[in-house]
């Protein structure tokens, strides 16, 4: 027996160094893996507190826990509204990641937990509020089309984890609808549909004689090298040649980005050439977000680039709702980070529908929504020149009852708006639908034009 006892103790010794061990590794040494884990639930639970106004532990687990990584089931939060700051931690103590909030440009990811205070970006004055019971885009008040409406109250349609869906025609609301906890008042997170206005902010630059697409030598840093070669509308339409490794789960180049870099511009643009630009289409959140960089930089004060979404794109749609996201060196994450309400996600559409003209106003370049989805050769046709699909789950404008001018601006977790020039009409959906759900927003989108007709 005393033997056997010896033996019991040894074995909790060794065990109980193991845990130790193990503890100390996770504190001191934790893998990146689960760095990325803690970014991403900081990130994204700070956005939907300080810019959705949603609970912070039904974000944690409605949003981060559910549909991620079995590892985020370990995560906790801690939320501090004073400082407006949210640190994300495996187990409670491992591998923290941090996110803080400043008004007017959302939460930034910090991943040394050291923030930098930007300059101030003004709320949109009093007197520009929405007017709730006046006909949208003005007001919020829908007309409603009921065999539209029928069609995206039909869950089989709207499909798993969607939280809005609106549908624009010939300039109206004409049908919309809302998940439990979810309503007009809400701002979601587009995702990659960012993109999309990232490509629109350039054209307002553009418009102002500011930048040109086929402009080369964009960085200083690319002097000398073949990435000197590369132009803006390369990398707008994902054919800059540029190595990213866009595969998510792990941690690749887009995940690095995200959530352990301070400087994301700078780490995309730090990226080699790996084809002639031109000839290759990869798709990269690295560039888009590099764009952001290049169109700040068209600014000689760091305060008004800042404020350029709000001024020259939200407060003029009356996008009261929209947030454009930082990183933490102050460049707008223009690949990723826009929330904004169904509502006023529609209300770009709509401009674009439009062809950049709002209330009478031309506010981009003639023609430059023509040049946003103009098919580009390195891709097959499947992409634009400007930051958008020309197809969308194996549809591809021009075939079936698509319109040939349809084209889609589309983010993570079953983010989707469908454009159709032609048809003057919009649809709107969001949601968090994983990509393992199969669910095919195409078949939303073919029975309203169907119910159009």
């Amino acid at each position: 027996m005393g033997r056997l006892a010896r033996l019991v103790r040894i074995s909790v010794a060794v065990l109980a160094l193991i845990v130790v061990a193990l503890f100390g590794w996770l504190a001191l040494a934790p893998p990146e893996l689960l760095k990325v884990g803690d970014g991403y639930a900081a990130k994204i639970v700070c956005s939907n507190v300080f810019v959705a106004g949603r609970d912070a532990q039904s974000v944690l687990a409605d949003d981060v826990q559910a549909p991620g990584h079995p590892l985020l089931k370990l995560v906790r939060v801690v939320v501090d509204p004073d400082k407006q700051m949210v640190t994300a931690r495996i187990l409670g103590f491992a591998a923290p990641g941090y996110a803080a909030y400043q008004p007017g440009v959302g939460c930034s990811n910090l991943p040394d937990g050291n923030r930098v205070e930007l300059p101030p970006v003004p709320a949109v004055a009093a007197a520009s509020a929405a007017l709730p019971d006046a006909p949208w885009p003005e007001g919020e008040r829908a007309v409603i089309d009921q065999a539209l409406q029928a069609v995206i109250e039909d869950a089989g349609l709207a499909g798993p984890g969607m939280r809005a869906i609106a549908v624009i025609h010939d300039g109206k609301l004409v049908a919309e609808t809302y998940a439990s906890g979810f309503d007009r008042s809400t701002p979601l997170l587009g995702w990659s549909m960012t993109k999309s206005v990232t490509a629109a902010l350039i054209g307002l630059r553009v418009a102002a004689g500011r930048m040109d697409v086929a402009s080369t030598g964009l960085l200083p840093e690319w002097s000398g090298d073949g990435r000197a070669r590369i132009r803006l509308v390369d990398l707008m339409a994902m054919q800059s040649g540029l190595e990213f490794n866009e595969n998510y789960g792990d941690v690749t180049d887009v995940t690095r980005m995200l959530y352990l870099e301070k400087d994301m511009a700078g780490f995309a643009a730090d990226k080699p050439v790996t084809s002639e630009p031109g000839s290759t289409f990869r798709y990269s959140s690295g560039t888009s977000t590099l764009l952001s960089e290049l169109w700040m930089r068209s600014f000689d004060d760091p305060a008004a680039a800042l404020a350029f979404p709000r001024d020259a794109l939200f407060a003029p749609l009356g996008m009261r709702s929209a947030v454009l996201e930082t990183d933490a060196s102050g460049t707008f994450v223009g690949s990723s980070y826009m929330y904004a309400t169904a509502q006023d996600w529609a209300r770009f559409a709509a401009f674009l529908l439009e062809d950049g003209t709002w209330n009478g106003k031309a506010m981009l370049p003639k023609d430059y929504v023509t040049f946003m989805r103009t098919p580009t050769k390195a891709s097959g046709g499947k992409y634009g020149e400007g930051q958008v699909w020309l197809e969308e789950n194996g549809v591809r404008a021009g075939t079936g009852n698509f319109p040939a001018d349809a084209f889609w601006m589309l983010g993570h977790d079953g983010q989707a708006i469908m454009l159709v020039p032609s048809l003057k009409l919009a649809v709107v959906r969001l949601g968090l639908t994983p990509s393992r759900l199969d669910y095919d927003v195409q078949k939303l989108n073919a029975k309203i034009i169907e119910a159009l007709d």
